[in-house]
């Protein structure tokens, strides 16, 4: 279990020592067409090391036909992630707009940011609340003062920024395709007072229609569930293996899952709960009738 920079940086360095080992050179050697000291290498491939995109260039150029177009893009732009705060970078989908928000945001809501702006895909399930990136402005704002009772509203204001600017990866190029399942509950539950739920819903119906979106309910109907333990969300990259992410969100902390096993345990969860859930065309139709109750 790790913060999100770390599982990164560990993958990053796994992906580069395979591309090493294909290309035929020692640590040693690759150091020395570098110009590096063989200790860096080494720091960089065990992920005790964050690396620049230029750094990572000087790399690959040096491993060579071994390196396809796609993969070098790509471990630039998870490089770029992978390094946590900083002064800039691209995640492949802009620049890394939250450091802006150092001084108001945990070091773990960026890095749940920085994995969220570079997966190819993410699902979820959620049990309380409707997902941040799924939230409109006055939603957002009402979230924000019931789970940060007394924050001043200029902080407020900050973060319901924050939450709607995480909303910009549903319409990249590419998008970030998301399966979220929905606990009945996160529907009924009048967070906001009337008028601000039923505008949620209205707008659960109008992103469930955007093709980059799978969004199901599950019923109260079912009874209970695997999603009882717990919210989560699972991160999928492209053309990285065995990149996935699973995040776990807490009062006071989040936790990232990357074992084999973990992953395979929550993948599995998450196909068993989306299998009792409604089908979209059916949640769509349940989630409209309990906007126009509102």
């Amino acid at each position: 279990m790790q913060h999100g920079p770390a599982v990164r940086r560990r993958k990053l360095g796994e992906e580069l020592r395979a591309l090493r080992d294909r290309s035929g050179l020692t640590s040693g050697e690759a150091a020395r067409i570098v110009g590096w000291h063989q200790s860096k290498i080494s720091r960089i491939e065990t992920g005790r090391s964050g690396v620049k995109p230029g750094d990572i260039r000087l790399l690959l150029d040096a491993y060579g036909e071994v390196v396809s177009p796609e993969q070098r893009a790509l471990l630039e732009a998870l490089s770029a992630s992978a390094a946590g705060p900083g002064p800039g970078g691209d995640t492949g989908r802009g620049r890394q707009w939250w450091h802006d928000y150092r001084g108001l945001l945990p070091q773990e809501y960026r890095d749940f940011i920085s994995l969220e702006a570079g997966a190819r895909s993410a699902r979820t399930v959620e049990l309380s609340v409707v997902p941040g990136l799924l939230q409109t402005p006055e939603y957002a704002r009402a979230v924000t003062r019931a789970a940060l009772g007394g924050l001043p509203e200029p902080k407020v204001d900050a973060l319901v920024d924050v939450r709607l600017a995480r909303q910009a990866v549903l319409r990249a190029d590419p998008p970030l395709e998301l399966s979220a399942v929905l606990d009945e509950a996160v529907l009924r539950r009048q967070i906001g007072g009337p008028g601000v739920m039923a505008e949620q819903l209205r707008h659960l119906v109008r992103v469930s229609r955007l093709p980059q979106v799978n969004l199901q309910v599950l019923p109260f109907s079912v009874g209970g569930h695997l999603g009882l333990t717990g919210p989560f969300v699972i991160f999928s990259f492209t053309n990285i293996a065995d990149l996935d992410v699973v995040v776990l969100d807490h009062l006071t902390s989040s936790l990232y899952l990357e074992r084999k096993e973990d992953l395979e345990a929550y993948g599995a969860a998450f196909r068993t709960i989306q299998a009792h859930a409604l089908p979209p065309q059916d949640s769509s139709e349940l989630i409209g009738s309990l906007a126009d109750d509102a």
